[in-house]
């Protein structure tokens, strides 16, 4: 195989597996819960679903277009499209978003291992909650322990990424995915069933419009954004390996549809296991980590080998979310290194591993023995996070929105989305005036607020 070789997805469904996987991650099991829980439960989920055909899909086409035109990684993709022009830069940007987002984001999944682990050898009985938040702070404060899980995800990472696009990108999301629904599925269930979980359920499915105002839709923006992985390349990158016969529109809606089953889904599970025990949801890591563990402690204390089973299973589900988007976020940064420096497909990945180790190692101590060292007031770990998350995201999105509506000729979008001419394009002009005039505004809004100019 030559050094600068392009594979391809083998099939549609691999191919859509493959790009909703990118988006799955972290922030669907965790974050849209608490978003929800938040911002009036079921009112909060019909406004992201607004934002996701308003704001995410139409990107999520135009970066898919993006991708599958140039046939190439997404910073080459950009210097295609537009020769000797500054909009080489967004696809550059979305490269060192990408390798930023994992060097940070590797770490967060490195836990998930640590808690397979406490909960396969039934390390949370007989805890409480102070337990758990005192377990927490000093497991992601110890110098090395959270350093290992980091790089043994990392490393599983790789090794998918190294087999190639077909054997290994596709392959791995074939497995994963429906895993993945199945889990969700069983944990669901579980959830629902418990005493008292009618009254989560229900505060999941009854909409409470009195809290829908300005800062819901800006949340629910931000929600669909982030969660689809605009902005970033991955779409991008991963639309460079779409067949000529994939129907863009058709495979984003299908990508937009999972990664909102699976928000949702997770909404089944926490609403209803917190509700049973009169644990409302918290943030972040503490939902995930810390509130959880509790509330399998609480509702399954009297069937050790249920609580057992379940909290694995759930831990499993977030490795799962997790690697997902690690693969897809490494393959920005390996698809860059092997096209443009023309190294070997393997080569490329073990430098990009290799660096994003020494950042997830660089982020992992910032949280434990750096954390005194601060670059205006964050911690190495929520620099990064900031940085990323509120800054290079948004603008990537925002620039890859007024690329395609006003720079990009309207032909080559057109051809994209209707596979040149083969299929009937009906929603043309709606999308483009969504790429002109709706999406640079909507995410100019989210920009602003998330950096609480609003």
């Amino acid at each position: 195989m030559t050094p600068n070789h392009r594979g391809n997805f083998g099939s549609k469904l691999g191919a859509i597996l493959a790009a909703a996987g990118s988006a799955v991650g972290l922030g669907n099991i965790w974050r849209f819960p608490y978003e929800t829980g938040e911002h009036g439960g079921a009112a909060f989920i019909l406004v992201y679903i607004g934002c996701v055909l308003l704001f995410g899909v139409p990107i999520m086409i135009a970066e898919f277009s993006i991708g599958r035109r140039s046939h190439a990684n997404t910073a080459r993709a950009f210097q295609k499209l537009a020769p000797g022009t500054p909009w080489r830069w967004v696809g550059r940007m979305g490269v060192l978003t990408g390798f930023l987002i994992l060097g940070y984001y590797s770490v967060v999944a490195g836990w998930t291992l640590e808690y397979i682990v406490e909960a396969a050898t039934n390390s949370f009985a007989g805890k409480g909650a102070d337990d758990f938040i005192a377990s927490f702070s000093q497991f992601t404060a110890h110098p090395w322990r959270p350093i290992v899980w980091m790089a043994a995800f990392l490393l599983a990472t790789h090794f998918i990424v190294v087999k190639g696009v077909e054997k290994g990108i596709e392959k791995s999301a074939k497995i994963m995915m429906p895993a993945l629904f199945i889990l969700l599925l069983i944990l669901a269930g579980c959830a629902v069933s418990l005493p008292g979980g009618g009254e989560g359920l229900e505060f999941l499915l009854k909409p409470d419009f009195s809290k829908v105002n300005g800062s819901v839709l800006l949340g629910a923006m931000g929600q669909a954004f982030f969660s689809l992985s605009i902005g970033m390349g991955c779409l991008c990158t991963y639309a460079s390996y779409f067949r000529d016969d994939t129907n863009l529109p058709k495979t984003a809606f299908n990508v937009a549809i999972i990664d909102t089953s699976v928000a949702v889904l997770s909404g089944f599970i926490i609403f209803p296991a917190a509700f049973s025990v009169g644990i409302l949801p918290d943030t972040g890591p503490g939902l995930v980590f810390v509130t959880l563990p509790n509330v399998f402690q609480q509702a399954f204390g009297n069937l050790p080998w249920l609580a057992v089973i379940l909290s694995v299973m759930f831990y499993v589900l977030l490795a799962l979310a997790a690697l997902t988007s690690t693969i897809s976020l490494h393959e920005v940064a390996t698809a860059y290194l092997h096209e443009e420096f023309k190294l070997t497909r393997g080569k490329a990945a073990r430098v990009v591993t290799a660096g994003c180790i020494v950042l997830g190692v660089l982020c992992s101590l910032s949280l434990g023995v750096g954390k005194e060292y601060t670059i205006a007031g964050m911690t190495l770990f929520d620099l990064f996070d900031f940085v990323t998350a509120k800054i290079m995201l948004p603008l990537g999105g925002f620039f890859i929105a007024l690329f395609t509506g006003w720079y990009l000729d309207k032909r080559i979008l057109r051809e994209e989305i209707s596979n040149r001419g083969t299929l009937k394009v009906q929603i043309y002009r709606l999308l483009v005036f969504l790429l002109k005039f709706i999406a640079p505004i909507g995410i100019a809004f989210i920009f602003i607020n998330e950096l609480g100019w609003l």
